[in-house]
Parts: C-alpha cells; structure tokens; sequence
C-alpha cells in the first residue's frame, strides 16, 4: 500500500498551476468576472478629518447624482455595524465619530463607478475637530492604547546589565509599509433567492468574510457564501480588511436588490486600509569583551491605528521574535501597542515578526561596532547552542519554548564559505579606504522563524476531495491562492498519494459552502495545514480502494500499489480509472471530507509564554552594497541566500517565495516610506510617492540555494513554510548599508541610521558622521 515518487510531483519543480494564465493575462481576478445584467458598482465616502464628531452629514447631492441608485450610511445597516476581526471596536461606516483622515462615512452603489466615485465626493459633512494623536511618541506620552501593554520577563534583566562589562543604550525606528497588492481591493455581491448571497471576495478569509457580511445583515451563516478563485496578491493586507468592502457591496446588493461590485480606487484603498506596523525601539543592553549579550531591556513601541484589528498578535509577535537566532538569559521586553488617528495597522507578511528581529539585529550591530569585532562573529557567539550548537544550556527561548531543530550553526558556516564574506569583507574595506565618495558594504544575517498562527486554534484545516469514475480528482480546501503556488503544492500532495500525474487533479476556487469553517491563509501556514487536510482526505479514499481490491481479489493489503496512474493489485495491474469504476459499481464513497489539526502547540496568552510555534524555519543572507555619500542613494550589487524549507515539495515555487520576500524586505528596509502630515493625511498614498522595489532594484548577482535540512516535526512531506521568513534575509541589505555608511568614519561610531533607509536617510547618517 504505497505511492510511488512520479517526476512532477512531491519535491519535484513544476510551474505554478496558473503560471500560463498570468503570463498570458487570461487569469481571472474578481474584477474580470461576467458581470451579470444590472451590476451596480460602488464607492464609499471618506472623512476629511484626522479626529472629530460628525455635526452633519448632508447627502442630498449624493443622491441626486447621476447614475445613483442607493446610498448608505450606518443608520441603514440591518445587522451589526462591525469589521473588527478581534475586539467591537470598529464600524463599518463611522457614527458620530470618525478616528482617521479617510474613514468610510457612507457607501453609494451607481450604474457606473465613475458616477459612484464622482457622487461620493459630493457628500456635505460638518465636523467638530478634536485633538489628533499621529505618531508612535505621542500615543506613549499620552498612554494611548488600543490594548493594554503587555510585559514579558526572564531572569533579573537589571542586575545583568549592572554586572555587563559593557553597556549600551540606544533607539531605532522601524517604519511602516504598505502592502501594495497588484490587485486591490475588490468585493462582488449578487444576491440570491430567500434572503441569501453570494460574495466574490478578494480574501485571505473567506470565513471570516462570511461571518462579516451576515453579522451586518442580520443573517445566519449558512445564508452567506463567499468564493475566491485567486488574488492578485494578499500580504496580509486582505486578511482582515477585505471586510469593509466586503461588508459595503453586501449591505449595498442587499438595499437595492442588484448586484453590487465595489473596486476601491488606489487611492482611496492607501487611505482606507492598514499597513505594517511602524516601530519605535529603545533598548539598554549589556554584554561582555566577545559581544556576548548578558542582559538585555527593551521598549517595543508600535502604531496601531485607531482600532484594534490585529495588533494583539502581531505585536505578541514582536516580542516573540526579538530574539531571532540568539539566546537572551537575562531580558526585560516591554510591549507597547499605541492608538493614533491614522489607518488601523495590520496583518503584513511576518505580522510583527520582522520587527522584533529588526530590534535585535540593530542591537547586535551596534554591539559589534562598539567593540570594534566583525558583527559576524558577534551573531556567531550569541547564538542558540553557541557557535557550534552544542550548549544545550542555551536552547530555551524567552518564552519557553525549546529550540529543538538548531541548524543555524551548520547553515551559517556554509554561507559563509560559499559567498566568501570574509575575503570580500576585507577588499571591502580596501576599496573603502581609497574611495571618498562610493563606499561599499557587507553584511550577513540570519532568520530563525517560528510558523504556526499563535493563536492556537486557527491551526486548523479542511479539504473536500472527489474521485470521479473517470479516474479525475476534484479538490477544495481552505486555503487561498494568492499567487504563492499553495495550490500547485497541495495538488501535488494529492497527485502523490494517489500515485496519479499531476494533470489529474484540479484545485477548485476557495468557497464556504464547501469547506467550512476555515482559517485564514496566513502565518506560512497554508501548504503546512491545508496541505495534510488534502492528504488526510487523499488517504481515507486510498484506503478504502484498498480494502475493496484486497476483498475482492483476496489478497492482503500490502500487495496493492498506486504509482505511474496505475493500481498493482498482487499480479495484476489496472489503470487507476479502472480501479475507481470497479469500485463506484460496487458503491464505495469515492468522495471525502480531511481535516488535519496542528499538534504540540500551546500558549498563553496573558504571561506570552508556552509553545506557540509548531516549529522553526532558517536561513541567512550576505548582501553587499555601495553608497554614494553625496546623494545618499544605495545599490545592491550581490546577494547570496541559503535558506531553510526543509524537503521541498516544489522547490521551482520555494526559490520563487525566497527571491519576492527578499526583495519585499529590501523595499520595506530601504525605499518604501509612509509620510503623513501635520493633519493627519497620508501623503504617500500612490505609486507616484509610495516607491516600491522595480526590476532594477533585483541584484545583478543573485544566488539562492536550499539548505539541506528535513524538519524534524512531521509536517508534510517533512517540509518547511517558506511564505514570511525570507523577508527577513533583507536585514542584510540594511546592516550592508549601515557598514558601508559606518565606513565615512573609519567604523568607529554606530550611524544612527532608521528603517527605511531611503537617500534622505543615509544622507543624513553620513552628514552626522562626518559632523
């Protein structure tokens, strides 16, 4: 009873299920849908104030636009006017109050969304301005909070450093950034027979999309379903906030009995939608002659927004990774989550996690600088189990979880040597010396990241398989296609277990009605769970097929194979398709519902301690850069990555999730900057002045290798998530660039240099050392 490995599938390259389509632009997103006979199209309309009470709120003219067929404001709406994902603490359009400049205020549904845009901006609204907080200080000085603060503590953090032979304080802010999906936000609604409704979403959730919409129009569940075929890109930021749009074409397809499709302009959608939480970090470390960290306090400040949203967890995350790949004995984390007047920040890949490795990486950096050794060997000293691995007295995280697959010692040496950072670190430094303007840089860092969702019970999954008489397989689970390939992995996942060629099983469009009760597709998680959901629901079929063969040609259960699309039963062979025919007249259920359920894990989530990862993934990256210290603009010129995704079920598909997240960190960490003004507008809210990575911004030298290395827990096929931790190897590049502008001072002080670095910013780190 086996299946064969068939070249194609599990730890084989094969293209991306949609690979064609994309190319060839004939993939459908939600917007390219037939739209049925008298679709209405939507816009909403957004406060023009940071913080102030709602006096009046004409719509007259609204409503006598042209085109305009209904109009909505939260008096309308039938159910509960909310979208918050955790706490109450956000309406779907705003009461008596608006908290941000572009909060929704009312939603208009037109023939056309040009009129629907044009009349949204012709509403009539009357404010009394209140008192605005911004920015991340001033929600600290004030004790703004939209959660209480939260500390976590292991060993006595202040003796520590009172005993350290050395000593350092410091602060580094840590932006925001936005998730610049290709796709923006989109929701279609086409109301259905007996108070029901499909929804067309562009969604990491459809459930939660689900509960949104019937929560607003006073329905059950079961009256709402939501499908999604792919998205043009999630990142996080379709995780919860794909509700507001959601929840306005449902209200709005609901009032006016049409359907509804709302396509938020990119405009609008930077207004409305929440980014990556913005950090401000100050830390009071101690450690000795090595640079070993002996005691560590720190202060993880964040922008939250006006709302909760998500920032419970991705702060917990924050804290949860300020370790990275270094054991901390003595530290004292104090996490702090501020409520300001702007866009409630939320999920973006690594959901807090990159933050804390931020603070530590600028941590170690300094320290490295400080006492003049090469911030290599400082990585080195202070990792988990020691430079070798095998101080099993410096396995336990801050949290308490232990460190149970340690391979950063052997994964970093082997960088190390294949990029040969050392001798390229040394002739960095002689070009440095000869050169007064371009200066070079190198850096290598590593990433220890835990997956799983820290809240426990989202680890969870579904799947729905079909066998059809003609030997085709039919999947559903509940993950969603964001252009990851999760789909491509899980059908290989079942391809193998059936011992069938790829080409026999289709995935098809996340939808409610099929798999319930699903969990977002987020945390790494989706190959991980809805990849041995698959599995389960491929092996109840497989056994089943098995037991009827083994009775019907009285043989033992052992002697039936699945491989090559073929059932081995003793001597004889039959085509699969033949198998399930013999098997459909002799009525076995050819169909099956998996479910898979994350093992081992624990938290809790009022002392931030337990086991809340299921496992760790690694990797590190060397990235060399040059600066020009007159202008301040920087280029990358090398990166060498090894990285850790344990057997790779696709490894065409894992170099790909590998190369985007880097290039998605170099972004965050070098050009793509939030500006809001003195009133409370983002002004950064367009390509034209929100500067994401481009095709020149990729090295000229790239080179991405998989580290050898099956996860020691039993995930599927012993593989590894690779959707977040690689956006954290862009910590290279950074800390490349800090080297190089630490050079304008012979490396002798630490550039006080923030994230990102844009030109601005290393202009006035090397404007500072030169002073």
């Amino acid at each position: 009873m086996s299946a064969t490995h068939l070249p194609g599938i599990v730890g084989h390259s094969v293209e991306h299920e949609s690979a064609r389509l994309h190319v060839s632009g004939r993939a459908p997103y939600t917007d390219d849908l037939p739209e049925l006979k008298g679709t209405l199209h939507a816009a909403l309309g957004l406060s023009s104030q940071a913080h102030a009470r709602i006096l009046s709120m004409n719509l007259d003219a609204v409503r006598q636009a042209p085109g305009v067929r209904c109009v909505i404001t939260a008096a309308d709406i039938p159910g509960a006017n909310l979208c918050g994902p955790v706490l109450p603490d956000e309406p779907i359009l705003a009461t008596d109050t608006v908290h941000f400049l572009g909060q929704a205020l009312f939603a208009v549904a037109a023939e056309t969304r040009e009129q629907a845009r044009r009349a949204a901006r012709l509403a009539q609204v009357s404010y009394e301005p209140l008192p605005a907080i911004l920015t991340t200080q001033q929600a600290v000085e004030a004790e703004s909070w939209v959660l209480p603060p939260v500390e976590l503590r292991r060993g006595e953090a202040e003796a520590a450093l009172a005993a350290a032979p050395h000593r350092l304080q410091g602060q580094c802010q840590v932006g925001g950034q936005e998730q610049f999906y290709l796709e923006g936000q989109i929701a279609y609604a086409l109301p259905k027979e007996q108070h029901s409704l499909l929804l067309y979403s562009s969604t990491q959730h459809p459930t939660e999309m689900q509960h949104m919409v019937a929560h607003a129009l006073g329905w059950l569940s079961h009256d709402v379903t939501v499908e999604c075929r792919r998205m043009g890109g999630g990142f996080g930021g379709k995780e919860s906030q794909s509700a507001l749009f959601a929840c306005a074409a449902a209200l709005l397809a609901q009032a006016s009995g049409r359907p509804v499709k709302l396509r938020a302009d990119r405009d609008d959608d930077f207004m409305l939608t929440g980014k990556r939480h913005d950090f401000v970090v100050d830390y009071d470390v101690g450690f000795d002659d090595e640079g070993r960290i002996l005691g560590l306090k720190t202060t993880l400040a964040s922008r939250c927004g006006w709302s909760a949203d998500l920032s419970g967890p991705v702060n917990d995350r924050a804290v949860f990774h300020l370790d990275n790949a270094y054991y901390l004995d003595a530290v004292a984390i104090r996490s702090l989550r501020g409520r300001t007047n702007t866009q409630s920040n939320t999920a973006f890949r690594g959901f807090g996690g990159p933050q804390g490795v931020a603070a530590i990486e600028y941590i170690v950096d300094d320290i490295a600088r400080t006492l003049g050794r090469d911030p290599l060997d400082v990585r080195y000293i202070n990792l988990y189990g020691g430079p070798d691995g095998q101080d099993h007295t410096r396995l336990s995280t801050h949290y308490g979880m232990e460190v149970e697959d340690n391979c950063l010692p052997r994964l970093l040496p082997e960088l190390e040597a294949s990029s040969d950072y050392r001798a390229r670190r040394e002739a960095i430094r002689a070009f440095n010396a000869s050169s007064p303007v371009l200066k070079r840089g190198i850096a290598l860092t590593p990433v220890k990241f835990g997956i799983s969702f820290t809240a426990t019970f989202f680890n969870q999954a579904g799947a729905l398989l079909h066998v059809y008489t003609d030997g085709s397989v039919l999947l559903n689970h509940g993950g969603t296609e964001m252009g990851q390939g999760l789909n491509t992995k899980v059908a290989q996942v079942v391809a193998h277990e059936l011992g069938l060629a790829l080409s026999q099983v289709r995935v098809t469009a996340t939808d409610t009605s099929k798999v319930p009760n699903t969990s977002a597709t987020a945390a790494s998680s989706g190959t991980d769970l809805n990849g041995k959901a698959a599995q389960h629901a491929a092996q109840q079929i497989k056994a089943r097929l098995v037991t009827f063969l083994a009775e019907r040609y009285q043989l033992a259960a052992e002697q039936v194979h699945f491989a090559e699309g073929q059932v081995r039963v003793g001597e004889q062979t039959f085509r699969f398709a033949e198998v399930v025919k013999q098997a459909y007249l002799a009525r076995v259920s050819l169909s099956a519902s998996g479910f898979y359920k994350t093992p081992k894990i624990h938290y809790d989530s009022k002392t931030l301690t337990g086991r809340p990862f299921y496992y760790f993934a690694y990797g590190a990256a060397v990235a060399e850069v040059i600066i020009d210290t007159l202008t301040g603009e920087s280029k990358l010129l090398r990166a060498d990555i090894l990285h850790d995704v344990g057997r790779s079920i696709n490894p065409a598909l894992d170099i790909g999730q590998i190369e985007g997240g880097f290039v998605q960190g170099m972004g965050w960490l070098t050009t793509e900057e939030l500006y809001w003004n003195a009133a409370g507008k983002l002004m950064t809210h367009a390509p034209s002045t929100y500067k994401i990575p481009a095709a020149s911004d990729v090295p000229a030298d790239l080179r991405v290798a998989l580290f050898d290395n099956a996860n020691v827990e039993d995930s599927i096929h012993r593989s590894k998530a690779v959707g977040e931790p690689p956006l954290m190897l862009a910590f290279s590049v950074f800390h490349a660039i800090r080297d190089a502008v630490a050079s304008v001072d012979d490396y002798q002080r630490n550039p006080a240099l923030n994230m990102p670095a844009t030109p601005e910013a290393v202009l006035q780190a090397v404007t500072a050392l030169r002073g």
